[in-house]
């Protein structure tokens, strides 16, 4: 079995900081790309930051200069540092993950179960 567990969100003003953290756990042989999504009330989910594991990043526009995504390939962690929050980040955000748990087995994605980050005006 594989778990994604998330950490980090919470309440906080504009213009505020917040980590989150996502780390995998249990079988899994390898972790190919990483990301983080997000899903406001009446929105659809969409991509926030994604990493692979060469390092390689990409941001949403509206996230772009405030956003940071990064991983410790050695903890099976990624994070993601986002700064200078607004309102309009108020979301579930999702940790996924895409992990082949053995070598003869196709790669597939994982999710955590979401942390909420709100930000206040």
């Amino acid at each position: 079995q594989v778990q994604l567990v998330e950490s980090g969100g919470g309440l906080v003003q504009a213009g505020g900081s917040l980590r989150l953290s996502c780390a995998a756990s249990g079988r899994i042989f390898s972790i190919n790309a990483m990301g983080w999504y997000r899903q406001a009330p009446g929105k659809q989910r969409e991509l926030v930051a994604a990493i692979n594991s060469g390092g390689s990043t990409n941001y949403a526009d509206s996230v772009k200069g405030r956003f940071t995504i990064s991983r410790d390939n050695a903890k099976n962690t990624v994070y993601l540092q986002m700064n200078s929050l607004k309102p309009e980040d108020t979301a579930v955000y999702s940790c996924n993950a895409r992990i082949r748990v053995a070598a003869i087995i196709v790669e597939r994605d994982y999710w955590g179960q979401g942390t909420q980050v709100t930000v206040s005006s």
